[in-house]
């Protein structure tokens, strides 16, 4: 089953590590991708732009709303997400916990459904 993985962080956490943790933090995700990608288990992903970027659009009877940025109250942003091929939501929860930005943020583990609305 393809499971997506949400990547939640702070950046002010991010921003307040030294050079070292941070370089340290990318060398524990280039393994983690490494090991999965040997596996199997990855499917894709890629990191987002910073939350500044970001345009939140709702229309509400017709109209279209833009709003910049994630909520001003969020302190956790989306920073990412991984696509993975996994045997079971365990395996997609232990793959999760394992990366880096659990340990600072929130992992978001979500199955993929297809067009019908089956989980794949």
């Amino acid at each position: 089953m393809k499971y997506m993985l949400l990547i939640n962080n702070n950046p002010a956490t991010m921003e307040a590590m030294s050079e070292a943790e941070r370089t340290a933090l990318m060398g524990d995700v280039d393994q983690l991708i490494a090991e999965l990608t040997a596996s199997g288990e990855l499917v894709g992903g890629e990191a987002l732009a910073d939350g500044s970027h970001t345009r939140t659009v709702r229309v509400r009877d017709g109209v279209p709303t833009v709003t910049d940025g994630p909520f001003l109250e969020a302190k956790e942003y989306l920073a990412g997400y991984l696509i993975i091929e996994a045997e079971s939501v365990d395996r997609a929860v232990e793959i999760a916990a394992r990366w880096p930005d659990a340990r600072y943020g929130a992992m978001e583990v979500r199955p993929i459904m297809d067009s019908v609305g089956l989980e794949m």
